[in-house]
């Protein structure tokens, strides 16, 4: 298997791509918020409720890998996702729309927690954090590809078929059922990466370890500051510079052109750069991002202060989660899946973005994101040369 990696790396390429679903969320939400009338702390319940999934499901998965192994784990999530695409096509009420990102949600738990771990048994471990950016970058492929599709449909510059701005859920639905049928005929064998049976508070017990702990941490404010990011921007544009949501929504979209170019090049500059020097730029770039967008006022300013946060936070779950994993050799499952229960900062972060900003305006929402990369820079010492 390790001579023809290229056979198993495409269907779970493919697998990344259909993670990348989850990131609709911060257009969809805007679009669902205009259609129904809703003020921000109730549009926001809805990227919350995708990302509240992490916490509850995050370490049973990685409890159930042991048991069914990762390549089923990851086929399970795949199932869960399109159920998910697909009621938004049959119904866009607030409680459809609610059931569909829960499941949404639960989806990309499962997927989150089981997929990285199975790039483990493909990959040596030098090329881990590299191959797992990669990953990201394809994944994020479908997250900026998905506020164009939302505005085409809305604007009826591709056929919709009567879904309006939804059609994006019939695209990936169909991208999503391709990625189902090609992990599916891939046989990988993951037996001398499986790890020994382990319950739920053998799990909660890796905590103890401290990187383990300041990891989780860590992606929880990674994870806040990347769905805070691609959900009020364009919500920053209409605020301060009075466009539609149509026109704002592009700022989603360069949040994620950069996060996308940000994956790519880091690839190939974690192979040859030191890892906590490129963490280091990364998070300053975070850094003068927050001050660009507490206080710009201009298109330029503001589109610079957006490219910034999505260029520096495109790298730092995969070097986050690389040094966790790698921590704890004999427990991926189980570090995997208090990893990816991190991402319930995709949660936390935008309930309390929603009630800053309906109390101070989006510079209240930029505030929240700002303690996330605070905690970043604090990080920093845990990175390994």
């Amino acid at each position: 298997m390790k001579q023809n990696k290229a056979i198993y790396i495409v269907p779970v390429m493919f697998c990344f791509f259909a993670m990348g679903f989850v990131d609709l969320v911060g257009i969809a939400s805007n679009y669902v918020k205009e259609d129904l009338a809703l003020n921000d702390s109730t549009a926001n319940i809805l990227p919350s409720l995708v990302f509240f999934w992490f916490l509850i499901f995050s370490v049973p998965t990685g409890v159930l890998m042991n048991r069914i192994g990762r390549k089923n784990t990851v086929l399970l999530s795949l199932l869960v996702t399109i159920v998910s695409l697909i009621l938004p096509l049959i119904g866009e009420s607030f409680t459809v729309m609610l059931l569909a990102f829960s499941l949404l949600g639960i989806g990309n738990a499962l997927m989150q927690t089981s997929l990285n771990p199975l790039i483990s048994s493909i990959i040596s471990g030098k090329h881990l954090a590299s191959t797992l950016t990669f990953g990201q970058f394809i994944k994020a492929i479908a997250s900026f590809l998905a506020p164009y599709l939302a505005m085409w449909g809305a604007t009826a510059a591709i056929p919709t078929f009567g879904f309006d701005w939804r059609v994006l859920f019939a695209i990936y639905l169909v991208v999503g059922i391709a990625a189902t049928l090609l992990l599916w005929v891939t046989p990988i064998d993951e037996g001398e990466q499986r790890d020994s049976a382990s319950g739920f508070g053998d799990c909660l017990r890796l905590l103890g370890k401290p990187v383990v702990l300041l990891s989780f941490i860590g992606i929880m404010c990674h994870v806040g500051i990347d769905v805070g990011s691609n959900t009020t921007a364009p919500k920053i544009l209409m605020e301060r510079l009075g466009m539609t949501l149509n026109d704002a929504a592009f700022a989603t979209s360069l949040y994620f052109i950069f996060r996308t170019i940000g994956c790519l090049t880091g690839s190939f500059i974690l192979r040859v750069m030191n890892h906590r020097t490129f963490f280091t730029i990364s998070i300053i770039m975070m850094a003068l991002s927050m001050a660009g967008l507490a206080f710009g006022t201009t298109e330029a300013v503001l589109y610079t202060a957006i490219a910034l946060v999505g260029y520096g936070n495109s790298n730092v779950f995969s070097l986050v989660y690389s040094q966790a994993l790698l921590s704890v050799p004999d427990r991926q499952n189980e570090v995997s899946g208090l990893m990816i229960m991190g991402l319930f900062g995709g949660t936390v972060f935008p309930l309390f973005m929603g009630f800053a900003s309906d109390a101070a305006g989006q510079m209240g929402a930029v505030a929240v994101m700002a303690v996330g990369v605070v905690y970043l820079l604090t990080f920093i010492k845990n990175i390994k040369h």
